[in-house]
């Protein structure tokens, strides 16, 4: 069974508070991007499981993918055969799109397939939330505003489908654990809920990513890809999570490949 786990952005990222766990309170907008890694899931022949990947390289240890750990969460609780992966990695490492988060959440519903588990959506979202806070959103897959630690969901009607969205990923590699330790929580005078209602137009000026001062103090270049989407024309540009690849949405078609070594560009979802 093969699937085709997407990457996403964040519209705004609002870092509220500390939680007595340690982790923060957010709010943000998960938005799905057809940017795509792509995971192949069979019963191993020799009962062992084995994990494979090509693409864009992984760092750390293989056996502690989170493609693997999600199958060792769900053998706990279902009796199901050991298997091997394939996994060809596309979407960029560190770069606050979620790939590896994706991969996990996207392992989580092929095994639910493949092995007739008849999980229901809630669930999965259990199982999801015990890899990771990102995880959770993946098995929705759908434009949602989330809170608590990312993974409390409510259903909104934003729809950016008119606009090109463009992806820059400079070669620079940012640990979630790093940007968070740069920043200081606080609660806003307005929600990014009520932001998004606003004309796209207008979010330049009242959308933030909270991690993007602390970044951009420490790699201005990334900064500087922000100003060049805007100066190229797009109507709203960001960073996506904790970094380091920007964003930027186009109101009109632009080719952008030639203004920059690693851009990858969509027509709305």
């Amino acid at each position: 069974m093969i699937c085709f786990p997407n990457c996403k952005i964040n519209l705004g990222l609002s870092i509220t508070e500390k939680r007595p766990d340690g982790f923060h309170n957010i709010e943000t907008v998960f938005y799905p991007v057809k940017l795509c890694d792509a995971i192949e899931i069979f019963v191993s022949m020799d009962q062992k499981t084995d994990f494979v990947f090509n693409g864009l390289d992984i760092p750390g240890n293989t056996n502690e993918n989170l493609c693997l750990k999600a199958f060792n969460i769900l053998k706990k609780h279902f009796d199901i055969p050991e298997v091997n992966f394939n996994l060809i990695k596309k979407i960029p490492i560190g770069a606050g799109l979620g790939g590896g988060s994706a991969d996990a959440a996207f392992t989580i519903k092929m095994l639910n397939n493949l092995f007739s588990l008849k999980m229901s959506e809630g669930l999965m979202i259990k199982y999801a939330k015990i890899l990771g806070s990102d995880c959770a959103f993946f098995i929705k897959n759908k434009v949602v505003f989330a809170v608590g630690k990312g993974d409390e969901f409510e259903n909104t009607d934003l729809d950016i489908s008119d606009y090109q969205i463009a992806i820059i990923k400079p070669e620079i590699y940012i640990s979630t654990h790093q940007a968070y330790s740069k920043i200081i929580p606080s609660k806003k005078e307005i929600s990014i809920k009520k932001i998004i209602k606003m004309p796209v137009s207008d979010w330049k000026n009242n959308l933030f990513n909270d991690f993007e001062k602390p970044v951009f103090e420490i790699y201005p270049e990334i900064g500087e890809i922000k100003n060049k989407l805007y100066n190229l024309g797009a109507e709203y540009a960001s960073m996506s999570g904790s970094g380091s690849a920007i964003f930027g949405l186009f109101k009109n078609k632009i080719k952008l490949q030639s203004h920059f070594k690693d851009c990858f560009v969509w027509q709305g979802k």
